[in-house]
């Protein structure tokens, strides 16, 4: 039992890590729409292509559906509800307890 009861802490926890992660990017992308330039830095710029290459494959997925409004794209906020969602689905079949 508590093999499953650490399997689902572990899944809990990637969840949480990765949006994390989502949320960095969508922060990142909107200081660099207002015009913002950091200026070049190697270890900054590794750090945000690792963020950028880990969420823009989920994101893309949602980015298929009409959620754009006007200027504002709901896509990050969906994105994190279906994650938070359908993460806790999955801890809750790994370990019922939870």
């Amino acid at each position: 039992m508590e093999a499953r009861q650490q399997i689902a802490e572990f899944v809990a926890t990637l969840i949480w890590v990765y949006t994390i992660i989502v949320i960095a990017w969508v922060i990142a992308s909107f200081v660099f729409a207002m015009g913002v330039r950091v200026p070049y830095s190697r270890p900054l710029n590794a750090v945000l292509d690792f963020v950028r290459d880990v969420t823009e494959p989920y994101l893309r997925l949602f980015r298929r559906l009409p959620l754009r409004v006007g200027p504002l794209d709901l896509t990050p906020i969906v994105a994190l509800l279906v994650l938070r969602i359908v993460g806790g689905i999955v801890v809750g079949l790994i370990d019922p307890g939870q």
